[in-house]
């Protein structure tokens, strides 16, 4: 590439002169290339530890004058090739320019005028980026990109410099962090370090200090340990590693989150030395941050945040902080945990302005709210930057309200005044699946139904006055008081004041009345509603009646929610139970419907309308519990092992018995998706949700870690598991909430779990004292970066079985053992998850659904297949393989959608790897004839297509069935069904039933080949032994072969034109194109079994169309030779064998079986025998073949089969073991396209 020039005062040291002109010197970098010696492995050490640019570029031009020293850079090249090119223009256009110049400055003003231009008119043609890389920063990027073989696809994120621990000895060198992997690149005195690891293989990350690695960073995969140590700043490192891993895992989790999450807000102000990328990252980790702290709607971004101090009127203080502003609201967060957090919606503001400086409180600014309550900020450090970003959010804010809010304690909760939004973007159309209603009513109107408008709890129970509920009513109404005091004190609604007093209060337990709104508040569910109104009715209205999987399942687990509760144990209960859950499965068809949510729901529509236990739904699944409710309980399993890593911290000797009884796995599952709902009393566990909203998982994790703890002694004397068991679920079923006023409800895991003796009853506040007492030590933070750990082990866990369950469901007759399955298995899904990557191919990341069984959720099109086939195949043909692997691809392609599952890529692979001489021509033949030979490349093809759309013997048959007529709509309706609901696994095991009945097919069922097919298959045959050692003899052979089969068609034609001329026996003439096969199957060496059976892949869509180079010219002009012995094994000439009774009997032409005369008996010669030689071959026949193609002509595959034994050269290449492995590690290698040529290797001297 063209440099700006710039002065070089030492031209030689360390660089090779290797042309010179007057005015220029082209120089290599020492070391580079071949040779180098001592001198070479010096620099290329220094290269790489100062991060020289000649690293990435070991070739440069410089401009030099003859009196002066100094010189001038102008170009530099990662190649020779590059170089010379800038040489070559260089000689061209300013050679014969300046030697017409005087004056040697005015050499170098011209030389250094004309490179600027230059570099101008390149920089003017390319697009403008608008937030561009440093250059600096680009330079690393390129070296990362040529250093790794990475395509343009891959960004780099950023680099760092340390040490990589090969055994004991650190390797100083580059780490560089891309946003699809590790690479790590260290070059010293001839010791070459080269490490690339994706980040979706990583299993473990973990920032650690032994006395080995002093602060390291392990990176562990399946099968290797590494560590990095010797940073700058391992902090900042570590994090973007995290970073970067957990995204490749909510890759792996939901590719469609994945996708869509790409996209992120481009920063006003850039920074100077950060990649867009990194800045990109930053701000995502920010987002989530700001998200969670403030439980905000997850399409929340946050625009900046700045350091400032808030008045507390309740305390007269002002507090120290952080401001945080986003597009729809303004947060507020102290620095010390408890002491105070605020949340403003930008809907309920409406004053903001900048109040008088003083001494006592500089750049204060003022927010007011329609609730009647100001808020005072001050030490703002850029107050009018920050006023002027609040008001283009308030602009932008809907300020149309259907009813103004009015003062007093419950303004901002009951009447808010909410916005007037268009129709929401969420919902998502329900597939129109025509099936009996559902028993629900048929619309759902507010007027109509109790539940749209209050808890189940106020429909049920009538309360009666606290005063006849004794000490429990008066306790409840103390607990009404102190909230009411607090609303007084603290505000009421979204814009409460949240201090520690808040958590005391909930921690004393929330009021029945109260519950439904503070729900709602403290989970952000309110927020969400406000701004959706009318979203929840709409999403009814759609869901009504239509038919999906997720409300099969909903239907099934309706009567199991809370049966002992008497809100469901009628009609209004259950029908607003399904409502409620339908409607979120129709908005949320990734999750659908999970078990557990029913029980949770039902919770919730206690204590709300329908529509307020709709959103706290959301809020849970999408915002709280993320990833808990989908079809492998993700969020769940990692939260378990959370709680078994606290329990080894924490309850060490308690950990280990349990480890022995494995029982963690078995209890806690139920006891974090259900919230303790299933497994407490109704009251009890309802008390914990209450700090579960306020709180977080962390209330959670500390009950649980209480309830071992509780029951330690006991656990420890247990046996087995299911003593373990029936301990914690006495323990639990006692646990007793003294102040509840609902009349008790019976527990059913109580009466299954009584024993003799009546246990001690425990009371939930004091629990959640003594949880809150001995483990409140646990953070936010903390459990996230914890989550993060465990996510790499589960998700990496279900990877494992995936590919266990993939591999178990290939079929024992293909060939490969497990661990090449397994191999092959990591490739395909490298190849998969590499169009997500690179983009090169979305339409497979489109169609990946983690809800799919297993075998499904991994496809790949036709170009990765290319890409695969030809790093796998043991038949490389050159330049035409893209052409077989098309052919092959549509073969495979069983439903048409160009797409390809795991296992058909496998069949296709054994085809080429697996069987004998037959099986593998099987395998070739099939591949010149339609589907896989498609009209372009092929005219004559109707006598296959006949076959293909008439014999329904082979497995084709069913993939033939799904594409006629209706076949196509069904298809179209699976589709649209897949993307609203899960899908219906009953069409996998019909499918998988059909692949099982399908007849094996035997080489009698194989079509005939026409000419055109035929000289396709030559092509190939001849592209295909271009590698081979023993390359002259193919060719010999197989132009004997083709010879010879072109004189069998020759012959074969004019037999068939005979017979048609003089019908015996009534018999019509026949018609070569349905030839069906009835004849007997060839007479071939003792040794073979040409009548072998084996599955054929089944038929695709023509999709790509290619053309290899030909050998093919040679074959024809040698097809008249008459071949007088064969090679190798043959005994004579090969004859020709034609009864004529068999063209009696059948009225299609017949097969001619091709024997070799030492192996044909007396008898076998009859009188009607004919035996053709050479001269039955005329010239006509051979110009006609040089010309057009004969359209008469046709041969079988017993013929194909009988002539290539008679060549031993060929019989040996096809039967040739290839070790598909080394295959496999080749391809690795070939994934990052790795250079070889000399000009890009290191220095080829050893270590």
């Amino acid at each position: 590439m063209w440099l700006g020039p710039e002065e070089v005062l030492v031209a030689n040291a360390l660089w090779v002169t290797e042309r010179a002109n007057p005015f220029f010197v082209l120089q290599r970098r020492r070391g580079h290339g071949k040779g180098g010696g001592l001198t070479g492995l010096l620099v290329g050490t220094l290269d790489v530890v100062l991060d020289s640019s000649a690293r990435v570029a070991p070739y440069r031009i410089l401009h030099q004058t003859q009196d002066s020293q100094v010189y001038w850079t102008v170009a530099c090249g990662s190649s020779r090739k590059e170089i010379t090119k800038h040489w070559e223009w260089l000689e061209n256009n300013l050679l014969q320019t300046l030697s017409i110049f005087d004056s040697e400055e005015d050499i170098t003003t011209f030389v250094k005028g004309k490179i600027h231009g230059i570099i101008a008119e390149e920089n003017k043609n390319l697009q403008p980026q608008g937030d561009e890389d440093p250059g600096k920063f680009k330079e690393a990027e390129l070296k990362m990109r040529k250093q790794f073989g990475m395509p343009e696809g891959e960004k780099l994120v950023n680099y760092y410099s340390c040490s990589f621990w090969k055994g004991r000895v650190p390797r100083q060198g580059w780490l560089y962090l891309t946003v699809n992997h590790l690479c790590f690149y260290s070059f010293l005195l001839g010791k070459e370090v080269s490490l690339v690891v994706q980040w979706v293989d990583v299993t473990r990350l973990e920032k650690n200090a032994t006395l080995l690695f002093p602060e390291s960073i392990r990176v562990d995969t399946r099968d290797q340990e590494l560590f990095f140590s010797m940073f700058l700043n391992i902090g900042e490192t570590f994090k973007l590693m995290e970073q970067l891993a957990n995204l490749a895992m909510r890759q792996l989790l939901d590719s469609e989150g994945f996708l869509e999450d790409k996209a992120l807000p481009r920063p006003i102000r850039p920074h100077k030395n950060i990649s867009a990328l990194k800045r990109d990252l930053d701000a995502r980790a920010k987002n989530e941050c700001y998200r969670a702290t403030f439980r905000l709607p997850k399409d929340e971004r946050l625009d900046g945040h700045t350091g400032c101090t808030l008045w507390t009127p309740f305390n007269k203080l002002h507090i120290p902080g952080q401001m945080f502003i986003s597009n729809n609201y303004i947060c507020f967060a102290s620095k010390e945990e408890d002491a105070c957090r605020l949340i403003i919606p930008l809907r309920e503001v409406t004053i903001v302005e900048k109040a008088d400086s003083s001494s006592v409180l500089p750049s204060p600014l003022s927010i007011s709210t329609k609730s009647k309550m100001t808020f005072l900020f001050a030490n703002l450090k850029d107050r009018d930057f920050l006023v002027q970003r609040i008001s283009d959010f308030l602009q932008k804010t809907p300020s149309k309200q259907l009813g103004g809010s009015t003062g007093g304690a419950k303004a901002s909760i009951a009447d808010p005044g909410p916005e007037s939004l268009p129709a929401p973007r969420e919902a998502s159309e329900p597939p129109t699946n025509p099936s009996s209603p559902l028993s629900s009513p048929p619309s759902f109107n507010t007027r109509e139904v109790p539940t749209a408008s209050q808890g189940l709890l106020k429909v049920f129970q009538k309360n009666a006055p606290m005063e006849d509920l004794g000490a429990k009513g008066a306790k409840e109404k103390m607990k009404e008081e102190s909230w009411s005091i607090h609303f007084f004190e603290y505000g009421r609604g979204m814009c409460m004041y949240r201090t520690a007093k808040t958590r005391e209060l909930v921690l004393k337990g929330i009021p029945e009345s109260l519950r439904g709104e503070l729900w709602l508040l403290f989970s952000g569910a309110w927020n969400e509603m406000v701004t959706h109104p009318g979203y929840y009715a709409e999403l009814v209205e759609k869901s009504m009646g239509k038919y999906s999987l997720a409300t099969e399942e909903i239907e099934r687990d309706l009567h199991r929610s809370m049966p002992e509760h008497p809100a469901f144990q009628n009609e209004l209960g259950i029908a607003a139970l399904r409502r409620v859950l339908t409607a979120y499965a129709f908005r949320n068809p990734t999750i659908g419907y999970c078990q557990a949510m029913n029980i949770v729901t039902s919770v919730l529509l206690l204590y709300g309308s329908e529509e307020e236990a709709f959103w706290l739904l959301v809020a849970l699944c999408e915002r709280m519990l993320p990833d808990y409710y989908n079809t492998r309980v993700v969020g769940a399993l990692v939260d378990q092992g959370i709680f078994e890593e606290l329990t080894r911290d924490i309850l060490p000797r308690l950990s280990e018995k349990m480890q022995e009884l494995g029982v963690i796995s078995s209890i806690s599952l139920s006891w974090f998706l259900t919230l303790f709902l299933s497994v407490m009393p109704f009251e009890s566990a309802v008390v914990i949700v209450d700090c579960f909203f306020y709180e977080g998982i962390k209330v959670i994790l500390q009950v649980a870690l209480a309830v071992l703890d509780a029951n330690m002694e006991q656990l420890l004397d247990c046996s087995d598991e299911g003593e373990a068991m029936t301990v914690l679920g006495r323990y639990l079923d006692n646990v007793v909430n003294r102040q509840s006023i609902s009349p008790p409800i019976p527990h059913l895991h109580a009466l299954l779990t009584s024993g003799d003796d009546p246990p001690t009853e425990v009371d939930i506040f004091d629990l959640l004292k003594v949880s809150y007492e001995k483990f409140s030590s646990l953070r936010a933070d903390d459990i996230e970066q914890m989550r993060f750990k465990q996510r790499l082990k589960v998700i990496q866990s279900l990877e494992d079985t995936a590919k266990r369950s993939v591999v178990r469901a290939i079929p024992g007759d293909i060939g490969f053992s497990i661990e090449e399955l397994e191999d092959l298995y990591m490739v395909f899904k490298a190849k998969h998850l590499a169009s997500q990557y690179w983009g090169g191919s979305r339409s497979a990341a489109i169609h990946r659904d983690p809800s799919l069984p297993y075998l499904e959720q991994y496809r790949i099109d036709s170009s990765q297949f290319r890409e695969l086939f030809a790093s796998l195949t043991p038949w490389a043909c050159g330049s035409h393989t893209p052409v077989l692997a098309g052919r092959m691809f549509r073969l495979l392609d069983q439903n048409k959608d160009s797409l390809i599952n795991f296992k058909e890529f496998v069949t296709g692979m054994s085809g080429m790897y697996h069987g004998d001489l037959t099986e593998k021509l099987k395998a070739l033949y099939k591949l010149h004839l339609p589907p896989a030979l498609i009209p372009e490349e092929a005219e004559s093809a109707l006598e296959a297509t006949h076959y293909f759309t008439e014999d329904s013997s082979s497995e084709e048959a069913p993939a033939q069935e799904q594409q006629e007529g209706s076949g196509n709509e069904d298809v179209q309706e699976r589709r649209e069904e897949k993307g609203t609901s899960p899908p219906d696994y009953r069409h996998y095991l019909r499918l998988w039933a059909k692949e099982k009945e399908a007849q094996k097919e035997t080489i009698k069922d194989l079509p005939k080949m026409n000419q055109e097919q035929f000289i396709e298959l030559c092509k190939t045959l001849y592209n295909m032994f271009s590698e081979d050692p023993r390359e002259q003899d193919l060719y010999h052979a197989i132009a004997t072969v083709a010879s010879l089969l072109l004189r069998i068609g020759e012959v074969g034609k004019k037999f068939s034109a005979r017979t048609a001329k003089k019908p015996r026996d009534g018999a019509h003439s026949g018609d070569h194109n349905s030839a069906t096969e009835e004849d007997e199957p060839p007479i071939a060496k003792p040794h073979q079994d040409p009548t072998r059976e084996c599955h054929p892949p089944v038929a695709g869509d023509p999709q790509a169309k290619g053309s290899g180079d030909t050998h093919l010219g040679k074959a024809l002009h040698d097809s008249h030779v008459i071949v007088e012995g064969g090679s190798g094994e043959g005994q004579g000439s090969p004859s020709l064998l034609l009864s004529d009774d068999e063209t009696k009997d059948d009225m299609s032409m017949s097969s001619y079986s091709v024997v070799s005369t030492g192996s044909l008996q007396c008898e076998d010669l009859t009188d009607d025998t004919v035996l053709v030689g050479g001269e039955a071959y005329s010239p006509t026949a051979t110009s006609r073949i040089g010309g057009t193609v004969d359209t008469d002509w046709c041969i079988s595959f017993e013929q194909i089969l009988a002539s290539v034994l008679t060549e031993s050269v060929l019989v040996n290449f096809f039967e040739k073991r290839v070790d598909i492995r080394l295959k496999i590690k080749d391809q690795k290698k070939v994934e990052r396209q790795f250079s070889t040529s000399s000009d890009h290797e290191p220095p080829g001297v050893s270590g």
